[in-house]
């Protein structure tokens, strides 16, 4: 079967991409989720973050913002043990203030689905590149969403990392064009 050449040879980077990687997102959980596990991917790989995503689901109360938001000084000295998860304060830090910060855009927008589409004018962009190296890293609309989501205080949120939430969250399409996920 062919995939986009980042997913072939490893069993759950296939899943993750064959189910997941670029299907519009409507869901805040999963929102949420995709925005800690971006963050937390901040210098490193994907697959890293992947192999960790249960143990980030377990640490992080399956995504649940409101519980995230109320973790305090204790949970984050527990975490920093926790090796199912990338044990980096700053990242467990930002987890806590981007749950505080997204339940506040859930707030004025109703939803965090609302807010975040407006990024992708509703409808997402398509690009079809032979090889993988070839998509951009940033785009002036994950630019736009990265400056918004720090003026609203979220962190590791620069526009690299909010590009790579694009195209998990469907917000952007790129798989590579002999991807069998293309429509044709």
């Amino acid at each position: 079967m062919n995939r986009c050449d980042w997913a072939r040879g490893d069993p759950l980077m296939q899943a993750y991409h064959d189910k997941e990687w670029g299907v519009p997102l409507h869901n805040d959980r999963k929102f949420f989720e995709f925005l800690i596990l971006d963050g937390a991917q901040a210098g490193l790989s994907w697959r890293t973050i992947l192999y960790r995503r249960e143990g980030y689901r377990k640490a992080f109360h399956r995504f649940d913002a409101r519980k995230v938001a109320a973790m305090g000084p204790k949970d984050v000295r527990r975490l920093l043990k926790d090796p199912g998860i990338i044990r980096n304060r700053l990242k467990i830090l930002s987890a806590i203030r981007n749950a505080k910060a997204f339940l506040a855009v859930k707030e004025e927008f109703g939803t965090f689905d609302h807010y975040i589409w407006g990024f992708a004018k509703e409808q997402k962009k398509v690009r079809r590149v032979g090889s993988f190296k070839a998509l951009p890293v940033t785009s002036p609309e994950s630019d736009a969403m990265s400056k918004d989501l720090r003026q609203r205080g979220f962190n590791f949120v620069g526009s690299t990392i909010c590009y790579a939430f694009m195209q998990a969250a469907g917000l952007v399409d790129d798989h590579q064009a002999h991807c069998f996920r293309v429509k044709k």
